[in-house]
């Protein structure tokens, strides 16, 4: 069902306007206001998909209308209706915002091409917007715990910045989390966060898929390719397992970190790029260095801010907050009713060993809810949350 509404004071047009886009589709709901400040407490008080706005009205003009609706950042398209003598007015109101504009009287094809595209529109940026809403739950950080909180609050803090941020921790900890929230809460997070797993790219295409190639630099090499670093231009790539990187490589991404241009493999053409660089490790790389596996400038050009992120034996007490939330996404993922854990359950969970963290706490919720009675029971978990 698709909510419209027509603002225009002279009767007789605001009618045709109405029967004729009723009659167009029956999932229309079509509403009216008789001048501009009535129409603009309706925008206020109510979600429409789409507003006819003439441009001339008593109390308030169209075009206050628009300006209003846009500076509250009320998200509808606006047609505006434009009489012979406004049509300088309404290409005006486009460069203000407004999706487009109809003479009158209409054009019956042009109008209703128009309310199509723009409900159409409308219906692409909602998408948009709950696809977004996904994506930011999806990498939601789940926990109350002091050490979870003290993140939250270095995040809040860094985000806003170009900072590098080097994240710390064991497999399953929950590293690459950290990074998506770091971009999702920062000013780049409209463009894309490109993801490098260093230690499953062999050594000696890593650079390649850094940086690129041209056609003929190596054995494969067909055509000219773009990099990580040139994808990710204008957001943030994220660095995981860095400690695995090749020295070769940990050379030219120095570069990359300090002159803010890389080169694509066999050229020597410099390509600016501004990409925000987050890495992650569960390696030690200060003895990484010691052992001459790991470049000391290159580490203190990566660890501005260092995030630890906690292993779970460290933070049981966020374990039932993590039982519950990996109960409802399996529910939902497998189109099942959600499974309850007793209070015992829980508790002797929160006694297990987890050398695996959030990992392992998940595959074992996961198990638990496939193999256990509806209300998962203490004698569940020792039957099935075996080691």
């Amino acid at each position: 069902m698709s909510k419209i509404l027509i603002i225009e004071d002279e009767a007789a047009i605001r009618r045709v306007l109405t029967k004729i886009i009723a009659e167009e589709n029956d999932s229309y709901q079509v509403e009216n206001a008789a001048d501009g400040l009535e129409g603009l407490k309706m925008i206020q008080n109510n979600d429409y998909d789409l507003v006819l706005c003439d441009i001339k009205m008593p109390k308030m003009d169209g075009v206050e209308v628009l300006k209003q609706v846009t500076d509250a950042k009320i998200d509808v398209p606006i047609i505006m209706i434009s009489g012979h003598g406004d049509l300088d007015t309404a290409v005006e109101t486009m460069r203000m915002g407004a999706f487009d504009y109809i003479s009158k009287p209409p054009d019956l094809n042009r109008l209703l091409n128009t309310v199509r595209n723009a409900l159409d529109k409308n219906e692409l940026v909602v998408t948009v917007k709950q696809l977004k809403k996904k994506v930011s739950k999806k990498y939601e950080m789940i926990g109350e715990s002091p050490a979870i909180a003290h993140i939250k609050e270095i995040i809040d803090k860094v985000a806003p910045t170009d900072a590098r941020v080097l994240i710390t921790g064991g497999n399953g900890t929950g590293k690459e989390l950290v990074a998506h929230w770091l971009h999702e809460k920062s000013p780049r997070s409209k463009k894309p966060i490109i993801e490098v797993n260093c230690a499953a790219i062999p050594s000696e295409l890593i650079e390649s898929e850094l940086f690129g190639h041209v056609k003929g630099s190596f054995t494969g090499a067909n055509k000219d390719r773009a990099g990580k670093f040139e994808a990710a231009n204008g957001g943030t790539i994220f660095l995981d397992e860095i400690g695995d990187m090749s020295l070769s490589a940990q050379a030219k991404v120095l570069r990359a970190l300090q002159e803010n241009k890389i080169s694509r493999v066999g050229s020597d053409k410099d390509i600016k790029v501004d990409v925000r660089v987050v890495a992650a490790t569960n390696k030690d790389l200060k003895n990484e260095i010691v052992e001459g596996r790991f470049r000391e400038d290159l580490y203190h050009r990566l660890a501005v801010i260092l995030i630890k992120v906690p292993a779970l034996n460290d933070r049981r007490e966020d374990i039932p907050l993590l039982i519950n939330h990996f109960a409802k996404k399996i529910a939902e993922e497998q189109g099942n009713a959600v499974k309850t854990f007793s209070p015992e359950a829980i508790k002797k969970l929160q006694k297990y060993d987890w050398t695996g963290n959030i990992r392992e706490l998940r595959n074992v919720v996961e198990r638990l809810i496939i193999l256990g009675e509806k209300e998962i029971s203490a004698n569940d978990v020792t039957l099935f949350a075996t080691k």
